[in-house]
């Protein structure tokens, strides 16, 4: 697919990098091998937030490239179908759509395996780069496998560049999946080598662990990875809600109390309505009480998004999580009364 005209659009948010089929095993709590049964399910960490954030009615592109075969279509018809943009996909006749399982065992740990030869993502060339999209982004949001390989790694350097010299912010989720990095040590060296120049990151509580080498995801841990370019830092905790960091205020917001069976895109979706709050109003990074808002309500998307298997598939519409706030709100006054 060809590189198209760009509408301008001053709240566009623009996805960089991977967007691959999922299967999630039918069972919960079993290892790969152990799964009876899979079910096929996109995603990709920037997908699961590009859909997150046009779901709650964000105006959201993507651009990255797969496969020209039958999943690569079906993917960027996915995408489509969830009102994100595909004209800065382009597809390859010479790799195949990568299909990654994923599963949650019964110990807490998290299973990656992606097939894929070569990985069709990291063949995105800087030259092939939508560059009206990137010029027209308020947020360009990124991960961290497309730093891997060239030729991806010099695409994603440029885009990061285009879009930072046209005024719009740098969000940073590294998403971090070892299994597929040649070792910790390669997948640590390429996730800091971008990060002074992210403008909001977002990591998880065993990402700062990795990050810092510490076993610790108190406050002072988390400062260690705090940098002089930085608006906003987050740390998930999972069912024990988020953490914030910004240069003149900091706290925590609690989670919200759901029955979950499969975490993945949890801090995906978090990441997408946070980001489709921001573009709306750029001020909430400046006051405490609005990002505190945001971020409840990002929490209860993420939350959400664990009631259901697969991450595209069970993310929520806004009407969806402000009914979750109002039902907790209200569990809340009568345990009070």
């Amino acid at each position: 697919m060809a590189p198209s005209a760009v509408t301008s659009d001053n709240n566009l948010i623009v996805a960089l990098g991977e967007v691959v089929v999922d299967f999630i095993p039918t069972v919960s709590g079993v290892s790969l091998a152990e799964a009876p049964g899979f079910v096929k399910s996109p995603g990709g960490g920037p997908a699961n937030m590009a859909v997150a954030a046009a779901r709650l009615g964000a105006k959201v592109s993507f651009i990255g490239k797969l496969g020209d075969d039958m999943f690569g279509h079906m993917l960027l018809e996915m995408l489509e179908q969830n009102q994100v943009s595909g004209e800065g996909i382009l597809f390859d006749p010479e790799a195949r759509t990568a299909l990654s399982f994923v599963t949650l065992r019964a110990d807490g740990e998290r299973e990656f395996m992606i097939y894929c030869n070569p990985k069709t993502d990291l063949r995105l060339k800087p030259e092939e780069l939508n560059l009206d999209l990137l010029r027209s982004a308020k947020v360009l949001h990124y991960g961290s496998v497309s730093l891997m390989l060239e030729p991806c790694r010099s695409a994603h350097l440029k885009a990061m560049e285009v879009a930072k010299e046209s005024g719009a912010l740098l969000s940073y989720d590294p998403n971090l999946r070892l299994s597929i990095w040649p070792s910790p040590e390669e997948a640590r060296k390429r996730i800091l080598s971008v990060w002074d120049k992210a403008d909001i990151i977002k990591i998880s509580d065993d990402e700062l662990e990795f990050l810092t080498g510490c076993d610790k995801t108190d406050d002072e841990t988390a400062m260690k990875l705090w940098h002089p370019n930085l608006t906003l830092l987050l740390v998930t905790l999972g069912a024990k809600g988020s953490r914030y960091y910004t240069k003149n205020f900091h706290g925590a917001v609690d989670s919200y109390r759901v029955k979950s069976v499969d975490a993945t895109g949890a801090g995906d979706s978090f990441v997408g309505a946070l980001l489709c709050k921001i573009v709306q109003d750029p001020t909430i990074l400046e006051n405490e009480s609005k990002l505190r808002e945001v971020l409840n309500f990002a929490n209860a998307c993420g939350a959400i998004t664990t009631t259901k298997r697969g991450a595209i598939l069970a993310l929520p519409t806004e009407a969806e999580i402000l009914a979750l706030i109002n039902a907790t709100k209200s569990q809340q006054v009568v345990r009070h009364l």
